[in-house]
C-alpha cells in the first residue's frame, strides 16, 4: 500500500483512520477507530439492539472484517485473547499516539477519547514519510488531566489501579463517571475538542465495569 492509496482509504461510517505504520519490510498496519459519529451510526445497527453481549465489539468485527476482505488484508481486534495483540506498540509507532501525563495513551485528535476498534493488517508496506509530531501534551500548560482523578488511579509514575477505580464508580461519587464518562478522559482539552457525547462515555464505562 502507498501513501496514496492510504490517503484514498475510506473509513466505513463512524469510524476514522487513526494512524498507520510499516512494521516491518513486508508488512504494515493501519489503525481504525471511533470516530466523532461513531454513536448514530453504531446504535442504528441490529448488534446495539439485539441484547447480546459485547455488541460494540460484534459490530466492530463484522464492519472491518468485511473492509478486510474488500481491500484483500488480514482484520486484527484489540478484544481478541489472550494473547493479545500489540496494539499500544502500534499505536505510538504511527506517530500520532503518545504517552500523557496520566500513564494512558494521548491520540493527536481524539485526545483521550480513544476506541481502536481495530486494524487492518497489509502484507505490503505503507512507506509513509515519516512527520516528527510532538505530543499535544507538550502544549497543555495546566495538564488538568494530572489532578481529574479523584483517586488517583492514574498516574505516568505507577500502572493502572483498576481496583482504585472500580471501588470508586461503586460509590455516590463515583456515579459522574460512570453517567458521563472518565473524569481524566474529559478533563483534556483535547478530547473535549473531539466531543464525545456523554451517553457513548456511559456506555463505554457500562461495558468497563457492569453495575
Amino acid at each position: 500500500m502507498t501513501l496514496t492509496s492510504l490517503a484514498r482509504l475510506k473509513a466505513p461510517p463512524g469510524l476514522v483512520v487513526m494512524g498507520a505504520t510499516d512494521l516491518d519490510d513486508r508488512t504494515s498496519v493501519v489503525l481504525l477507530g471511533a470516530g466523532r459519529d461513531l454513536w448514530p451510526v453504531f446504535t442504528a445497527t441490529a448488534e446495539y439492539a439485539d441484547g447480546e453481549r459485547d455488541p460494540l465489539d460484534r459490530w466492530s468485527k463484522r464492519v472491518i472484517g468485511a473492509l478486510a476482505a474488500k481491500l484483500n488484508a488480514r482484520a486484527a481486534y484489540p478484544s481478541d485473547g489472550p494473547p493479545y495483540l500489540p496494539f499500544i506498540s502500534w499505536a505510538l509507532q504511527t506517530g500520532r499516539f503518545f504517552q500523557s501525563p496520566t500513564g494512558m495513551m494521548i491520540h493527536d485528535e481524539a485526545g483521550l477519547m480513544i476506541s481502536i476498534r481495530g486494524a487492518l493488517l497489509f502484507d505490503v508496506p505503507i512507506r509513509l514519510e515519516q512527520v516528527s509530531q510532538a505530543s499535544p501534551c507538550d502544549r497543555c500548560t495546566d495538564k488538568p488531566c494530572v489532578s481529574a482523578c479523584p483517586v488517583a488511579a492514574l498516574s505516568a509514575t505507577h500502572a493502572y489501579d483498576v481496583p482504585k477505580c472500580k471501588a470508586f464508580l461503586d460509590t455516590v461519587d463515583g456515579a459522574d463517571c460512570m453517567s458521563q464518562g472518565c473524569r481524566v478522559r474529559r478533563a483534556c482539552p483535547v478530547s473535549q475538542e473531539f466531543g464525545r457525547l456523554p451517553i457513548q462515555s456511559a456506555f463505554h464505562m457500562r461495558a468497563f465495569h457492569p453495575q
